[in-house]
C-alpha cells in the first residue's frame, strides 16, 4: 500500500493575509503563513516572514506588546 507524501490540504498553514502596498495596493500575498499575529476582537492575522514586520506596524487591532505565533 503506498501512501502519499504530500501534506493534506487542511493541515497545511493558511495563506497571507498580508496586504501589498504600493503599485500593488489591493494585491493579496500568496504565499503560506508562518506566523500569526494577536489582534484585539478579531481572528489572529495570519502572514507570511515577508509581511510580519509590516503587518505588525499597520494592520488593525495588533495586541501591543505583539502576540506572534509560529504555525508553519
Amino acid at each position: 500500500m503506498h501512501e502519499s507524501s504530500d501534506t493534506p490540504l487542511s493541515a497545511q498553514p493558511p495563506l497571507c493575509k498580508g496586504q501589498f502596498a504600493g503599485s500593488d495596493e489591493g494585491r493579496t500575498c500568496t504565499e503560506r503563513a508562518r506566523f500569526e499575529i494577536g489582534r484585539y476582537v478579531d481572528f489572529p492575522l495570519p502572514v507570511c516572514p515577508e509581511h510580519l514586520g509590516p503587518s505588525l506596524l499597520r494592520a488593525r487591532n495588533v495586541l501591543w506588546p505583539p502576540v506572534i505565533r509560529l504555525i508553519g
